[in-house]
């Protein structure tokens, strides 16, 4: 038995809750901090993507921790890169080191001390740049850290995902998906038990409606013969319809006699 589009849904909303919110907890409860919101919605993007395609027919409870867990170690690489910027902030420009550069280009002439801008036309006369980027500014490293900030956020993260940490996430993955794999037999034992009533009905409303119509062409049927047969019925009508006492047939060889009875038969009956 698979699953509608509207029971899939259901499901596949339920794991990824269960899933994002386990990971988001253990992963705050080990750093210290909260999780970023960001990084929860783009969690619970992704695992409802791999899990609504999964959620079309009852899973077991291998099915149900695996993924799982796989779900937890992605989610955790995921809420740890959130949890280092993406870039570096804009770095200022060192104004010291503007100045000595504008120092070395006047050789310490006069001796002096320069303001910023006078520094900075020194250094644009030379035809260097003043920005972030000049020479012993400092603003280098800030743009290089800027540029490899994903690619150390993901070291980062896969750098933390040590035997103790996994062990964790597996074991509280076989648990909830335990609990899961217990709501999923019940939700499933429901969803047959409807199936099964729904079938019981149509048949019932099917058995009803063909009685009903045998019932009509009876009724049907009788009154046809009915309408038919009333002038036979008519003459032909049963011996307690008819009267007591009325008049019948005369017999035609009954004799009547009157008097007292002969010599005869009153010696038989003597005898």
């Amino acid at each position: 038995m698979t699953a509608g589009a509207d029971l899939r849904l259901l499901r596949a909303a339920v794991f990824t809750a269960v899933c994002v919110l386990l990971s988001a907890a253990g992963h705050s409860a080990a750093a210290g901090v909260p999780v970023p919101l960001w990084t929860l919605g783009a969690g619970c993007a992704v695992v409802l993507a791999a899990a609504a395609p999964l959620a079309g027919r009852e899973r077991a409870l291998p099915g149900i921790a695996t993924a799982l867990a796989a779900g937890q170690v992605v989610l955790h690489v995921l809420f740890s890169a959130g949890h280092t910027p993406a870039s570096a902030p804009p770095a200022r420009p060192d104004v010291h080191g503007v100045t000595a550069l504008a120092r070395t280009l006047l050789c310490g002439d006069g001796g002096r001390a320069l303001s910023e801008g006078e520094a900075r036309r020194i250094v644009a006369d030379a035809g260097l740049p003043t920005g972030p980027a000049a020479p012993g500014a400092g603003g280098a490293p800030a743009h290089a850290g800027g540029a490899d900030a994903v690619p150390n956020a993901l070291d980062s993260a896969l750098a933390q995902l040590s035997l103790p940490m996994l062990l964790g996430h597996l074991l509280a993955a076989v648990a909830l998906g335990w609990l899961l794999r217990r709501g999923e037999a019940a939700l499933w034992r429901l969803v047959r038990l409807s199936a099964t009533t729904a079938r019981a009905a149509e048949e019932l409303l099917t058995v009803r409606a063909l009685r009903a119509a045998v019932r009509l062409l009876g009724a049907l049927r009788r009154g046809l013969t009915a309408s038919g047969g009333h002038g036979q019925d008519a003459v032909r009508r049963p011996d307690r319809d008819r009267t007591p006492g009325g008049p019948s047939a005369p017999l035609t060889g009954a004799v009547t006699r009157r008097g007292p009875p002969r010599a005869r038969d009153d010696l038989h009956l003597a005898a």
